[in-house]
């Protein structure tokens, strides 16, 4: 698969404000509908939503979207659940009620550790017997960073794994994972592919809480002047270029931004890669950014 045909389209703003270079808010309805023809049209075929964001779910299912196919992430089963399966299969049923179908491509858990809890072995049987029962054709996890998977029982096996992954964030590539997890078979989605929108914002807009990296941010700017390229091409050809990886998830907030991403998957990586990468958490986990 090339190009558009290996997108996913991200509806985290189809339910939330999301997004540090969001400067709409939550889309509109008709927005979404607009979004998702322009999408179809141009071979994104692969929609990533999660039961936690919002109304994202229920905007979708007012939409028009018999053409996709649809992952969604389970949120974090509460403490006090006493029972599992019963919590998870509610969840599930009430999520494909919201999107109007009857089973769904894929479910991810939306936090690797809770396999690791006592209820670790339940939750996993659970996801299971939804792939059994029809309503579920792929099971996985979302990680934040490969490390999660170190710890993972060799046990669990995944259909679908979906990771951070990015030009200043290479860790899924530079630990490992990313082959060894090809090896085993599984689906691999990479997300954040522009850190949120970091990496596309211009150098005076950049916020005075990423000073720290300033030196790293300049050296991102020169080199894409230097090889003539949009930020947007860049670090769309980056995950591209890999073929382990089997869909790029992008978040977009106006149909403007889609037809740009659109456009700029047609583009060729430069000879060079950009040399840089950031291992610091602080930057490369947008969850990090609120303490900065």
């Amino acid at each position: 698969m090339h190009g558009t045909n290996r997108m996913a389209l991200g509806t985290a703003q189809f339910g939330l404000h999301y997004g540090i270079a969001n400067k709409v808010g939550q889309v509109t309805r008709l927005t979404v509908s607009t979004m998702l023809q322009l999408a179809s049209a141009n071979g994104i075929s692969m929609l990533d939503t999660a039961i936690a964001y919002g109304e994202s779910e229920t905007c979708l299912g007012e939409a028009d979207i018999q053409d996709f196919k649809l992952v969604t992430k389970l949120p974090v089963v509460p403490d006090d659940c006493s029972d599992v399966n019963e919590w998870v299969q509610k969840q599930v049923n009430e999520s494909l009620t919201r999107l109007g179908v009857g089973s769904v491509s894929g479910l991810l858990l939306h936090r690797s550790e809770q396999l690791l809890g006592t209820e670790g072995k339940a939750l996993y049987q659970t996801l299971q017997n939804l792939k059994e029962s029809g309503q579920v054709e792929k099971i996985g996890v979302s990680i934040y960073s490969p490390k999660e998977l170190d710890v993972l029982p060799s046990c669990y096996h995944f259909d679908i794994v979906q990771a951070p992954f990015n030009l200043f964030d290479r860790q899924l590539s530079k630990s490992g994972w990313l082959h060894r997890l090809k090896d085993k078979g599984a689906e691999i989605h990479v997300r954040s592919v522009f850190l949120q929108g970091l990496l596309l914002m211009a150098k005076e807009d950049l916020p005075i809480k990423f000073a720290p990296w300033g030196g790293l941010f300049s050296k991102w700017y020169e080199w894409l002047l230097r090889n003539n390229i949009s930020a947007v091409q860049a670090c769309l050809a980056y995950p591209l270029s890999f073929s382990e990886i089997d869909r790029v998830i992008i978040g977009v907030d106006s149909v403007d931004q889609l037809e740009k991403i659109i456009y700029a998957t047609q583009a060729v990586m430069p000879n060079e890669v950009f040399p840089e990468y950031c291992e610091d958490e602080k930057l490369i986990n947008p969850s990090n950014w609120r303490s900065l």
